[in-house]
Parts: C-alpha cells; structure tokens; sequence
C-alpha cells in the first residue's frame, strides 16, 4: 500500500515542506504573543526582551550556516529530521526557563534547530521541481510562516486560559514529532521515490536540465568559493536587509497593538489573524506572478527582478502606518506590507535556486540566511532602545514611527543593489560541494 504510485507527488512534498514550515513559525512566534504576560512575571523591559529575540537571532545565523553546509552534505531527509528534532526539543526547554538568561538559552537551541528549516525545504523544492514551477512551490510552502503565526494567534490564546504558558510551550513543541514521522515515511529524493510516477520523475528531470544554461561551467567548488560569485551577494543582500524587518513585525507586532490600541493578547486577536493572513495571500500571490512570467517566455532572473521592484515599490506604505489614528487602518497597512514582504521573501528564495543548482542551493541559502539573521541581532538592539526611549518620555508611537519609515525605505535600496549585481552574471553548475 505504501508504494501505491501517485500521480502529481511533488505537489504532496510541498505539502510537507508547508506544514513544517508553519510548526517552525508558530513555535518561533509564541514568545512574542506572551511577551506582555512573561514581562510582567519576570519583570522585563524592552531591552531585556531584545535581548531574548537577539540570542534567537545569534543562534539562528549560526545554524543556517551549519545547515546549509550539513544539508547539503547528507541531504534532505536525513538534514530535515535532524533540524525539527532539535527545534522541538528547544520549544518544549522555555516551560522551563524562569529568567532572561533561561529564556535566551532556549531560544539558542530553538534558533539552531530552526535554521535547517528553510535550507532543507529550498533543496527539497530544487530537488523535486522545474524551474519554472519552483516559484509557485515555494510560495506555497512559505505560506506556513504565515498560517503559523495565525495558528498561534488562535492557539496560544486558549492554552494560556485553559492551563498556562508552560503548557503553551510544552503542547506546541510536541507537534514537530508527529510532523517528523510522516516525512520519513513518504519522503526521498525523486530518483528513490517509489510512490513517484515515471511520467513525473520524467517532467521533473527535464523541466530541470531545460531550465540549466548551456554555458554554464560544471565545477566542484569548495564552500568558501561561494563568497566569490556575485550571485552570492546578490542573495545575501536580499536576505540581509530585509529578514529583519519581518522579525521586526513577527516579533513587536502584538506588543505594537496591545500598547498603542490596547489590544487584548489573552484573547485570539483578530487584527492579528487578519495581518498574518494577509502574508500566506503575498507568499502565494509573489511566487505565482513571477513564475506565469517566465510561463510567458520571460527570461528567469528578469522575472525575479521585475517582480521584487513591484513590490519594493509597493512597500513604501508601510510609512503610512505612522498616520493611522485607528486600529482598523493600521491593520490594512500592516496587512500590505507584510504581504509585501512575503512576495517578496518568496522571489528571494527561489532566486536562490534559479542562480545556483541544487548541490549547492542549501548552502547559498543558509549563508544569505546568516546575513540576514545578522541583521536581525542589530536590528532588534536599535528597536529595544528606541522604544524604550520613547516610552521612557511617554511617546512610544512616535518610536514605532520611526521604526516603520525605516521599514519603508529598505526594500528599495536592497533591490537596488541586487540588480547591480546580477546585471551579468551567467548561472554556475555545481557538480559537487566540497
């Protein structure tokens, strides 16, 4: 029965790929809706919770370099379970944690275990899709950031009623178990699948070598010879300006809420669940609109490109935030802007596999995801000191202001700078990582 062949797999990988990536997000996102219970209780100011989020983001920069490396040395199957056993374990430790010190080291272990996840779903849809599909299947995974967040916005509210927040993390952290026993026993690459049909195993493959440039120059490369190519950079900068503008949203939004509209976090929020929706409609939207252009004969990288400029465009309204009087408009601007950014986040990673192949992509993607979880360690360290100023003088909208007009102009230069970069290169075959 378990080797019954079934027609359209791929689309089933995906599936996996998207609830890993939605138990990944909500076990990410639960300390930013318990921040104002956990605060009170232990006492934290801005800067203490800054701190927390900054050891996540440590963490995080080195597993995404330690799993992009890792993964593409064992593969998939064997790098994803690995991955989601660790970042479960790291969840379910906060129920224990009792200081600011307690809560970073958990965030340490969640951070590493959770860097693996998208490295490893970034390979897996290279692995399993042509290029021109990669855009839609990575939309599409990538909308589990968005439903996890929703998830937990519904959840967190009823565990925290019903028992506490040390069940919160204990129930949660648990879930990634379950997940891991259906990946292992429906997961393999294309070439081991055998619930694979011939006909789609055929479509993948094609599809893949179709897509390779002819030109291109088959090497092994050694890791550090990544940091040479500017296609490398060009990633990195998409990553590193932008990741921490989401964490930024992920992580202060709720607290953005509670304290400027007085929003109840002990019960499920709407305005939340309405924004984090809000992402899972740009995750698919920004995949779908650049791969129906390269459907309609566009060159791929122009594609990208055309689609990441709409959309830097678009997100300077998210400087408009700072003029929302009720709660009601700020939950239609942050809505865009965090749609905004998971088109954009989207494009981003599939750039990734159009301009390496998949012997190297997880690594491209674990070191463009190091940049970026740089940029949220010094990110948040400007945020928890802007705020705390400005609630220390008893203006702390005037704080989010800011921090929102800076939001606004950052997509612009990082498209800038990556289109610079990618002007004339030419795509690289990676026979072997070495």
């Amino acid at each position: 029965m378990l080797n019954l062949k079934i027609k359209n797999y791929r689309w089933f990988i995906v599936f996996l790929l998207f609830v890993a990536t939605t138990i990944n997000y909500l076990d990410r996102q639960i300390i930013g809706l318990l921040k104002p219970i956990l605060e009170k209780e232990f006492n934290w100011s801005e800067t203490d919770f800054a701190h927390i989020v900054m050891a996540f983001t440590a963490a995080y920069a080195v597993g995404l370099l330690l799993f992009g490396w890792i993964i593409d040395k064992i593969g998939t199957k064997a790098g994803y379970a690995i991955t989601i056993i660790i970042w479960s374990i790291a969840g379910m430790l906060h129920a224990v944690a009792r200081s600011v010190t307690g809560f970073s080291l958990a965030r340490i272990g969640l951070g590493i275990g959770e860097a693996g996840n998208y490295p490893a779903a970034v390979k897996t849809v290279a692995e399993w899709f042509p290029k021109k599909e990669r855009g839609l299947a990575t939309g599409l995974f990538n909308a589990g950031t968005s439903i996890g967040v929703v998830v937990a916005v519904l959840i967190v509210p009823w565990i925290l009623n019903q028992y506490g927040w040390h069940e919160v993390f204990w129930i949660t952290g648990a879930l990634g178990f379950i997940w891991l026993i259906f990946w292992l026993l429906f997961y393999d690459i294309p070439t081991k699948q055998s619930r694979l049909t011939a006909e789609e195993l055929d479509y993948i493959q094609s599809g893949q070598e179709l897509a390779e440039s002819a030109t291109s120059a088959k090497q092994s490369v050694n890791w550090f010879k990544l940091f040479t190519y500017p296609q490398t950079w060009a990633y990195i900068t998409g990553k590193g300006l932008i990741d921490p503008i989401y964490w930024f949203f992920l992580f202060w939004l709720p607290s953005y809420f509670s304290s400027t509209f007085n929003l109840d976090l002990k019960k499920p929020s709407l305005e939340l669940m309405l924004i984090y929706t809000a992402t899972t409609l740009g995750s698919i939207g920004g995949g779908y609109l650049s791969s129906s252009l390269i459907k309609k004969g566009w060159p791929t990288i122009k594609a990208r490109k055309t689609v990441l400029l709409v959309l830097a465009t678009l997100e300077l309204s998210i400087i408009l935030a700072q003029f929302a009087t009720g709660v009601w408009v700020a939950v239609g601007l942050i809505s865009l802007a965090v749609a905004l950014h998971q088109a954009w986040a989207t494009n981003i990673f599939t750039l990734a596999s159009d301009m390496f192949p998949k012997q190297a992509v997880s690594s491209v993607v674990g070191i463009g995801g190091t940049a970026g979880a740089l940029g949220g360690i010094l990110f948040p360290m400007l945020v928890g000191n802007l705020l705390d100023k400005y609630k220390a003088s008893g203006n702390l909208a005037e704080g989010y202001n800011i921090l929102f007009t800076i939001c606004g102009f950052t997509y612009l230069t990082a498209w800038l700078i990556i289109h610079l970069l990618t002007r004339k290169t030419k795509a690289i075959e990676v026979t072997e990582l070495v």
